[in-house]
């Protein structure tokens, strides 16, 4: 944790929170109490670190374009674009999906959950959406209820594309704004670190940017190159927010085709009890 090998601290935490499941009820409470309380400090000096993020990124931006030079800031519309299409493929999946496993039509999942994304688009927050993403999956896709409060909790937490896609793209065009060559290994090695790293990534505005800057001291780039894209990332942040929420219910869908209880065979089985009664 010192040396900020973040792929190592990944490795470990899983180690440990495997070993920590193992351990009987009256142990594990209290650890599970101890690991929720630092949870919660940590995230509340992340909330004060965002309210200062206006103010310091103005000094810092200017201080990196005087060291970088402009030439870092003329490729920024470069970049918000290639987010921007590397999202909306990841929707077209998402909608691969819905067709091929959900066998349903893409057009109607996406003018059902139409609220959903702009709930999400607006607070950049997927445990802000949660509420919103569990009344849609049950009311408006008809998912059975047992999934979707298994699958939409833990996607909350866990399904990070949008944000895993987004950070890797930032740490090539940071890497590349300081003028640093990647080989094809680091470049894996930067995929695997951001995936493995997105699952734990705080569903709070802003909470991506705090695993990157880990991400890219682990790798040997200067975590300041943020700077060179934090008068974007709240924009950007929207967008990857709606797409995994996209996602989360995306995986409602085809798990509940697979494991829901359709209505037909509820109604079956009244008719059938019904009938044995007779």
């Amino acid at each position: 944790m010192v040396s900020g090998e973040m792929l190592s601290i990944v490795i470990f935490t899983i180690i440990i929170g495997v070993a920590v499941l193992s351990l009987e009820n009256a142990l594990l409470r209290p650890v599970k109490l101890l690991l929720s309380a630092i949870q919660e400090v940590c995230m509340t000096v992340v909330k004060w670190s965002m309210l200062l993020v206006p103010i310091a990124v103005f000094g810092l931006m200017a201080q990196l374009t005087s060291s970088v030079g402009l030439s870092s800031l003329s490729g920024l519309t470069y970049y918000v674009g290639v987010v921007l299409l590397g999202l909306l493929l990841l929707v077209i999946f998402y909608l691969g999906l819905i067709v091929l496993l959900g066998k349903k039509n893409p057009l109607h999942f996406l003018k059902k959950i139409r609220d959903v994304q702009l709930l999400a688009f607006s607070t950049t927050s997927s445990a802000a959406v949660m509420p919103l993403s569990l009344k849609t999956a049950e009311e408006e896709l008809k998912v059975d209820k047992t999934i979707s409060n298994f699958i939409i909790p833990i996607g909350a937490t866990v399904n990070m594309d949008g944000t895993a896609l987004y950070q890797t793209i930032t740490t090539l065009f940071i890497a590349q704004a300081y003028g640093l060559e990647m080989s094809l290994l680091n470049i894996i090695v930067v995929i695997v670190t951001i995936v493995a790293a997105s699952i734990g990534t705080p569903a709070i505005p802003g909470g991506g940017v705090v695993i990157l800057a880990s991400v890219l001291g682990s790798v040997g780039i200067p975590a300041e190159g943020i700077i060179i894209i934090i008068g974007v990332e709240r924009l950007l942040g929207m967008f990857r927010t709606a797409v995994n929420v996209t996602g989360d219910l995306t995986a409602c869908m085809v798990f509940n085709r697979f494991y829901g209880k359709t209505p037909i065979l509820v109604s079956e089985k009244t008719d059938n009890k019904s009938i044995s009664k007779q």
